[in-house]
């Protein structure tokens, strides 16, 4: 087959197209040709190499995938009805063990071996077949093209548990989303105005600050020319947020804990400016605030979302489209931030 493989770190030049073996099916798994691989920016941590972790090489990246079902292995026989070979489907990307307390609890995301598909032991969808658990398909319906279907699992998924099971947002409460032009950040717009929210939003250009605001966001802050934290406290009458969606990191954490009004709750996923931040403790305890941690999501979660998915009430933002050899002009475009919402490559 040909796939999109990394032999070593660097740059996006290090991204070649090029033949490799078919995966092969284990008890359990199926093969899916796939038709849309949407990219995010794990591709490009693991491309780029992470201290202290090693990713076997070659590697193929790619989380969010969509296709037909081509061959499954499968059983005891009554599971097979499970699976229909040509059955159009998207892929949940989190790969979890399935026996442990976590997973059988659902909470497979707490899984010890939880990981994304496409990440360090699970080969991704920059390929024409990647190979899951049966239990990761999630069939599409027929109006769902592939394109906006690899482009949904993981950021809506991610955005979802961030703001319904992390931070339990409730109606007529007001959200800060930090980022509204990424992946995470248009999904997040999406789920808390579909839940009754108010959106502050913030883009990194005038093009941008106009799609987010076009999206629905209530404001929409400029955050190179504006200081995000004095605009809150501005626009809320010094209130501030009940809830901050974050994914950003140092860059953007200190005026994120400031935006948020007593009780608030900040809620990240990411650290794409750097993991290292700090917090005044008289400030977390004095305001009663929450940081929370949140990683992908369930898959309960993902099958929550894709309802409204399905029902046209949630709708990922495609960016742009690039044939699979051109992966990395593709990374090119989302390492420079060039983009707003999903980029996808069409296999």
């Amino acid at each position: 087959m040909k796939a999109v493989r990394f032999h070593q770190h660097g740059g996006p030049e290090v991204l070649r197209y090029e033949d490799a073996p078919e995966p092969e099916l284990n008890p359990g798994e199926v093969l899916v040709r796939v038709r849309a691989c949407a990219l995010n920016f794990l591709d490009v941590w693991e491309r780029r190499g992470f201290e202290h972790l090693t990713i076997p090489m070659p590697h193929i990246p790619g989380s969010d995938v969509a296709g037909e079902v081509v061959a499954a292995a499968v059983a005891p026989a009554p599971a097979v009805d499970v699976v229909a070979i040509g059955q159009r489907v998207m892929l949940q990307p989190g790969i979890s063990c399935g026996r442990c307390v976590a997973c059988l609890s659902g909470k497979d995301n707490e899984c010890p071996q939880f990981e994304a598909l496409g990440y360090r032991h699970h080969p991704g969808g920059y390929a024409e077949y990647v190979k899951v658990p049966v239990q990761n398909l999630i069939s599409i319906p027929d109006n769902i093209d592939f394109v906006r279907a690899a482009a949904f699992p993981l950021t809506f998924l991610t955005a979802w548990h961030m703001l319904m099971t992390k931070a339990k947002l409730e109606r007529g409460e007001d959200v800060l989303v930090l980022a509204a032009g990424s992946g995470v950040g248009q999904a997040a717009v999406q789920i808390a105005i579909l839940h009754g929210a108010r959106v502050f939003a913030t883009a990194g250009s005038d093009e941008k600050v106009e799609r987010a605001r076009a999206s629905g966001a209530h404001e929409v802050i400029h955050h190179h020319k504006q200081d995000v934290a004095a605009e809150i406290l501005r626009l809320t009458n010094r209130r501030g947020v009940d809830v901050v969606i974050e994914h950003v990191g140092e860059a953007t954490w200190s005026k994120s804990v400031r935006s948020l009004a007593r009780g608030g709750r900040l809620v990240t996923c990411g650290a794409t400016t750097g993991p290292h931040v700090g917090i005044d403790l008289r400030v977390l305890f004095a305001k009663q605030l929450s940081l929370l941690g949140a990683y992908v999501g369930t898959k309960g979660e993902l099958l929550r979302a894709a309802r409204f998915f399905f029902a046209g009430q949630l709708a990922p933002v495609i960016d742009r489209t690039f044939p699979l050899a051109q992966a990395a002009d593709a990374q090119r475009r989302l390492e420079a931030s060039e983009h707003f919402g999903k980029i996808v490559l069409e296999v």
